[in-house]
């Protein structure tokens, strides 16, 4: 009884023995799988381009299943003959073919040997090996040290960024921004406005990032979700801008009448309006004017400590016409400006003599209708 047992352990034993050796006798002669490079070494996110030749050594037509094992499972490969997905070959007597065996390395993978084979069922089996050259990984940062920032509507935010790619090879990096609608997203990779950046294996690109809000964008607090990306690798940003509130306003007159009439040498008085259309206090408004030569322009006050939000202030500015200047149209551009905001008026004058020299210019047409009268009389009879 335990000589019958030891011998069905020793069948049983060669038997898997025998389906554990591919390359043993219970493979059919005369189909063989050849390659020159079975033995090779690349870093990680490298793809494996393999030629292999199928040779049909005997006498009839053979019909030879192939497939792939051993590809470890975060691998990916493709085996094609004639550009198609290969299952299945079918050789002539005598007959060699070419297939291609295309095995692509993950970025994030592990140093060290990894064995994969190709087989013809029931003929042969290729034995390949890949020795993986270094640690990988495809983790890339995206970072910054100031994630927050703080203005008012018309401001223009920018955030320095780094973008660093920890793999084992270059990516080149598209960048997408989420803002919201009507805001405007710009990115600059070493200073130069672009939409994607390569970026050296373990090397790092410094990113700036200018935030542009919508027009009289309403206050509040925004987030924009920035990313750096490829097929293989990303990272991404939630920056955060806090809008105080828009800066706007308008300067004009309380009638909206742009227009005066002033007399060459003398002041006029001009009411202006300032009207805070904005969402923010407007503070330090500053007046000046743009004038004709030898005109002077004065503003009482010339400096307005503070307009409220869709509030209104007044001030006077006092014109005064340069004492030669003919009758004519002249205009005067008034502004008012804060840090912030400005706006501007143009205020036309219609200047004409003073009466005194009207009465004047009367009075010599008069004395010279005159002296031709008198002079009429007198040697008009001769």
């Amino acid at each position: 009884m335990k000589i019958r047992t030891h011998y069905f352990v020793l069948i049983s034993l060669l038997t898997l023995t025998l389906f554990t050796l591919p390359n043993t006798s219970i493979f059919a002669a005369g189909v063989e799988l050849h390659t020159p490079f079975v033995r090779i070494s690349v870093p990680p996110g490298e793809s494996v381009d393999y030629t292999i030749d199928v040779k049909n050594s005997t006498g009839e037509t053979q019909n030879i299943p192939l497939y792939v094992t051993g590809i470890p499972k975060s691998w990916t490969y493709s085996l094609k003959g004639g550009g198609f997905n290969l299952q299945e070959l079918s050789l002539l007597p005598g007959q060699t073919r070419t297939v291609m065996l295309k095995v692509e390395i993950p970025q994030k993978v592990n140093k060290g040997t990894y064995k994969i084979n190709v087989v013809a069922k029931s003929y042969d089996v290729l034995h390949l090996q890949i020795n993986v050259s270094t640690q990988g990984t495809y983790k890339t940062e995206f970072t910054t040290n100031q994630i927050n920032m703080q203005g008012h509507a018309k401001s223009k935010f920018n955030f320095t960024t780094k973008l660093r790619n920890l793999t084992g090879e270059k990516q080149e990096y598209s960048f997408h921004a989420s803002p919201p609608e009507g805001w405007n997203v710009i990115f600059k990779p070493n200073y130069k406005q672009a939409t994607a950046v390569e970026v050296d294996p373990n090397s790092t690109s410094n990113v700036s990032i200018e935030i542009n809000p919508r027009y009289n964008v309403q206050a509040g607090t925004y987030k924009i979700p920035v990313e750096a990306s490829n097929r293989t690798t990303s990272a991404s940003l939630e920056l955060e801008v806090v809008i105080t509130g828009s800066y706007n306003m308008n300067l004009s007159t309380p009638t909206g009448r742009l227009s005066d009439e002033l007399t060459a040498g003398k002041e006029k008085r001009i009411e202006l309006t300032v009207i805070n259309t904005g969402t923010s206090t407007l503070k330090n408004v500053i007046f000046s004017a743009s004038k004709p030569q030898n005109w002077d322009v004065k503003f009482e006050p010339d400096t307005l400590t503070a307009v409220v939000a869709g509030g209104n202030s007044k001030v006077v500015a006092i014109v005064k016409a340069y004492d030669k200047s003919i009758p004519g149209d002249y205009a005067v551009k008034f502004s008012a400006r804060t840090k912030e905001v400005s706006s501007e008026a143009t205020f036309r004058l219609m200047v004409k003599t003073p009466m005194l020299w009207g009465w004047l210019g009367i009075l010599i047409i008069l004395a010279v209708v005159a002296a031709i009268f008198f002079l009429f009389r007198k040697y008009g009879r001769r």
